[in-house]
């Protein structure tokens, strides 16, 4: 019998706790010592840096460490096979990545449901961390609305295709959706010839 995986969505505000619930969740699956953790944040000035410099202590010991701001599918496929759960930190600055790339909307949302393809696959335990941008104030600028609304379309498809999808509000989960963890495979790897 092998390891079913699973995959959790956490969304929240700023600073409500969802690196720390992923961390959380992560430790506490099956096998969380194959752990990696995705990053998507660039170092551009110095209050990014000093985040991620946090985030990194918070990090399990022994957990790799693959920094991707664009592709984050094809950070995960290089992971398949390696590791039994990733946390990826965070869709919001992935989105204004791509953004900030010069990449439409579609393109953005192409990338989205490759994501959630990947997740179906189950090929390790995905804990994807993201903000709610939906429930703050209309911003002020057309840069804002395109980010805005190419974030909310991204959660609604990350959250569709996860098992698992959390709400953070003061350092404290809300499960707003939990499907029963998939059954583990019973299917014996077929034997070399």
């Amino acid at each position: 019998m092998s390891l079913a995986h699973r995959s959790d969505l956490i969304l929240g505000g700023v600073r409500s706790g969802k690196s720390r619930e992923a961390l959380r969740l992560a430790a506490a699956m099956p096998r969380s010592s194959r752990g990696a953790f995705l990053a998507t944040a660039q170092a551009l000035d110095g209050d990014m840096e000093a985040r991620i410099a946090r985030h990194r202590a918070e990090r399990p010991a022994g957990w790799a460490t693959i920094e991707e701001p664009y592709d984050v599918v094809a950070a995960c496929e290089s992971l398949a096979g390696r590791v039994d759960v990733v946390v990826l930190d965070c869709v919001t600055l992935w989105v204004a990545n791509l953004l900030l790339r010069g990449d439409e909307e579609k393109t953005i949302l192409a990338a989205a449901d490759a994501l959630a393809d990947f997740l179906a696959e189950r090929r390790f335990s995905l804990v994807i961390v993201s903000n709610e941008v939906g429930a703050g104030l209309h911003p002020p600028t057309e840069v804002g609305l395109r980010f805005g609304d190419a974030l909310g379309g991204v959660n609604q498809r990350i959250a569709a295709a996860a098992d698992r999808v959390r709400y953070m509000v003061a350092g404290l989960p809300m499960t707003i959706k939990d499907l029963p963890l998939p059954e583990p495979s019973r299917e014996r790897p077929p034997e070399a010839p």
